[in-house]
């Protein structure tokens, strides 16, 4: 399972970007077509920020649908799978999206003054 390294690569991500302040939410893009399953990772993420700034903090996994455009017909089609033909039946394409891995965002807890 090489999401319970994808999740510990986010909260060390994250973690040092927080500089030691408390998270409080991440939000991450994780493309239908990027090979990596959002629901284990969502899965491993309570364990993995365990003592970490991100403890307790809530993940919010953003899922992004495949998209191609197609160089014979020049539409723009959605894509099931990463074989997926445009309908036109043409396989020469250009992937959008759909295979995004990033930390979209994070919020972090102010600092008592």
């Amino acid at each position: 399972m090489h999401e319970l390294g994808i999740t510990r690569n986010i909260v060390a991500i994250v973690s040092d970007a927080a500089k030691g302040r408390r998270v409080c939410r991440i939000t991450v893009d994780i493309g239908e077509l990027s090979g990596v399953m959002g629901e284990a990772v969502a899965f491993c993420f309570e364990t993995v920020a365990k003592g970490s700034p991100l403890e307790g903090a809530v993940l919010d996994i953003r899922r992004i649908a495949g998209r191609a455009h197609c160089a014979a017909c020049r539409s723009e089609f959605d894509q099931e799978s990463l074989f997926t033909p445009c309908p036109c039946g043409s396989r020469q394409f250009t992937r959008l999206q759909g295979e995004e891995l990033r930390i979209r965002s994070m919020e972090i807890e102010e600092e008592a003054a």
